[in-house]
């Protein structure tokens, strides 16, 4: 298949623009290329793998328009129509709603506010099970990891159990969710605001009554991401999970199992091919979250389902440094 990346570099300035559907389903297309290629392509999908955006990257988000962009067989992708050609995504599931507004119910009542300085790090760690889907062969990791909070200092974190040494921003670059805290704490904790602030990166002022639905992945997908990370300002958890309850198309399904060995219900958003056999797990008593499902390929085609958690995080003043 064609790099979406080298697509853009051959974009041609005259070219018919493209309908609202398609420029929609490049920027998802740019930013979930982005994620999976951005520095480790065989990097494990259940950490924080923040979307680290240069200045070009998000004007390109903003005003992409002429890219085509084609599926393996050639096929424009885009989301479900009606017979009007309208996108239509499927009604929210009423389980998956229940779930997601008593999880930020229990996360507004139980999570004490936080607020770290500029120079200190953000201490995790994720314990990460993968078993291979043909061979049924278990594996277990411990990554560690050491996250500057506002991008300046190196960080240093793990990727099934590989250390990486992560440079400090450039003076253009940002991550997704953003690192400072400052800037955490301006993302609103209504949950409707959130989910209008997160599409395109910001550069979208759509109201949520004129989502496309390729504008619900693209709000799936970036709450996803803001909730991989371990801290958040008072309120926005809960106004996250109850963003994600807003996505048509979201269900529910019992019976899922973190690296923990605790048994859940999954969030998933099955409406759309990248999120396939990726769940966020509840308990289904206390809704508390427990933690991430997902399946990787690797570069041989081996696939690999992957559970984790987070078994303990802090806020530290020094790399390496212990709670």
């Amino acid at each position: 298949m064609t790099d979406e990346l080298e697509l853009l570099r051959d974009w041609e300035a005259d070219a018919s623009p493209l309908t609202e559907p398609a420029r929609a389903q490049a920027r998802h297309r740019l930013l979930n290329t982005m994620s999976r290629t951005e520095r480790h392509p065989e990097a494990a999908p259940s950490r924080r793998s923040a979307l680290r955006l240069g200045t070009a990257a998000v004007v390109t988000l903003a005003v992409m328009g002429t890219a085509v962009l084609v599926s393996e067989d050639g096929a424009d992708e885009g989301g479900r129509t009606d017979r009007a050609g309208t996108n239509a995504p499927q009604m929210r599931n009423a389980a998956a709603v229940t779930v997601l507004n008593r999880a930020a119910a229990r996360a507004s009542k139980h999570e004490k506010p936080v607020a770290p300085r500029d120079d200190q790090f953000i201490y995790s760690k994720r314990i990460i099970q993968e078993t291979e889907r043909k061979t049924g062969a278990v594996r277990t990791y411990v990554d560690v990891n050491w996250d500057s909070v506002d991008g300046s200092r190196r960080s240093l974190t793990m990727e099934l159990g590989r250390v990486i040494w992560e440079e400090p921003m450039g003076k253009n670059e940002g991550v997704w969710p953003p690192r400072e805290w400052s800037k955490l704490e301006r993302l609103p904790t209504d949950p409707e605001k959130l989910i209008t602030g997160v599409i395109g990166v910001g550069t979208s002022d759509k109201s949520i009554d004129d989502f496309t639905a390729w504008d619900w992945y693209d709000a799936y997908f970036m709450l996803g991401e803001l909730l991989k990370w371990p801290v958040l300002p008072e309120g926005l958890r809960p106004a996250a999970y109850e963003a994600l309850a807003l996505v048509p198309g979201v269900k529910a399904t019992p019976g899922m199992k973190d690296s923990a060995g605790r048994t859940g219900v999954g969030i998933s958003y099955p409406e759309h091919a990248f999120q396939k056999g990726k769940y966020l797990i509840f308990d289904p008593e206390s809704y508390a979250f427990l933690g991430f499902r997902a399946e990787r390929t690797s570069r041989s085609g081996k696939t690999y389902i992957q559970l984790s958690h987070v078994a303990d995080w802090a806020i530290v003043d020094r790399l390496k440094q212990r709670p």
